[in-house]
């Protein structure tokens, strides 16, 4: 089957998951809705999935179908989540230099309301996280944001380009709190202009 462009590899993960919770799939007003595009453009997109191999239908409402090795299925598909190496200050988060591999993620083992954020990991290195239940050698999944709310579980950039996951805290004299989850390391402070938050943790991939 032929590649598809970011915004088709999102339509598709939604028809995925939109089956998988509601048992029908979803119309193309509703896809639309979703992505906030018009109907047109939606229906294009479903057009190109279905020409590429991806999804079939027939006349009848709601008769969307994922394609999964040659057969039909109404189950949500796995995401491709790629696992960055070292995170550059300056260097876009996704670019191809960062990505190490890719890993297939079960999107039924994610939280929902995600929305249409892009998916990176990064392995842990190091057990300051380890009260939280993060190892060292754990991959954590995050969604890519430039915003956090307090009390997140952050991968930000620091001063010098360091790349570190800790939970996000305000201090006393309102510089951000990089708390970690054990009682062996101290909390590092950084004014506002000295972090870079690069995504929010969201899920947890353990390998035995």
């Amino acid at each position: 089957m032929k590649g598809l462009t970011d915004r088709q590899q999102e339509i598709l993960d939604f028809i995925s998951e939109f089956t998988r919770q509601e048992g029908m799939a979803p119309t193309n007003s509703e896809i639309a809705h979703r992505f906030d595009i018009k109907s047109a453009t939606a229906f294009a997109h479903v057009k190109a999935l279905e020409r590429k191999g991806y999804v079939t239908r027939s006349s009848k409402a709601r008769s969307l179908s994922v394609l999964h090795a040659d057969r039909p299925k109404h189950l949500s598909l796995t995401l491709s989540v790629p696992i960055l190496g070292r995170i550059s200050a300056g260097v876009p988060l996704l670019a191809e230099e960062n990505i190490e591999r890719k890993i297939q993620v079960d999107p039924a083992m994610l939280p929902r309301g995600l929305g249409g954020h892009k998916l990176f990991g990064l392995i842990v290195q190091g057990d300051s996280m380890k009260d939280m239940g993060i190892y060292e050698g754990d991959i954590v999944i995050a969604k890519k944001v430039e915003q956090a709310s307090i009390g997140d579980i952050v991968i930000a950039i620091v001063e010098g380009g360091e790349t570190t996951i800790k939970s996000l805290y305000l201090s006393d004299s309102m510089q951000y709190e990089l708390r970690p989850a054990n009682k062996e390391y101290r909390s590092r402070y950084y004014d506002y202009d000295k972090l870079a938050i690069q995504g929010v943790v969201v899920a947890l991939q353990r390998l035995y």
